[in-house]
């Protein structure tokens, strides 16, 4: 499958998605509908559809954000440095689809790898285990748990 960015998946975004992944914002904390979410699945990119989280590897931070230990694969990720709001953070974008999901901090579980990948809701769709397979994301089946 080829993830990427096209003007129709732009086009069907909402103003808070479109201002999170093309406009490098964040939302309110605690107001992401994934936030508390920890259904069988994967999160993949709004716009592009890459593959990004399992939710294997989503934790509760308490940060008000989706968080997650590692990404499916690190070639659908790519990590920036960001000086902005007087802070020195690493971005995290969507390889293909050059969406701003979040920052990656790393002060995630020890026994997880020790990151934190904070993402905004705004710049994911959750994609159900039982619903993979259909959807095109079979081969990343093996990265989902029903215990999490």
């Amino acid at each position: 499958m080829q993830y990427q960015k096209t003007q129709e998946a732009i086009k069907q975004l909402s103003a808070e998605q479109y201002r999170v992944t093309q406009e490098n914002g964040t939302e309110r904390p605690f107001t992401g509908e994934y936030d508390e979410h920890f259904e069988p699945g994967i999160y993949v990119d709004i716009v592009s559809g890459e593959p990004l989280f399992a939710s294997s590897t989503k934790f509760n931070s308490g940060c008000g954000w989706p968080s997650f230990a590692k990404p499916i694969n690190h070639e659908n990720i790519a990590e920036l440095h960001d000086q902005s709001h007087g802070m020195r953070r690493t971005e995290v974008r969507s390889k293909h689809g050059d969406s701003h999901l979040g920052h990656v901090f790393p002060d995630g579980p020890a026994s997880m790898g020790g990151l934190r990948y904070c993402i905004n809701s705004a710049s994911l769709r959750f994609i159900a285990k039982e619903n993979m397979q259909a959807e095109g994301y079979g081969d990343y089946l093996n990265q989902v748990t029903e215990n999490i």
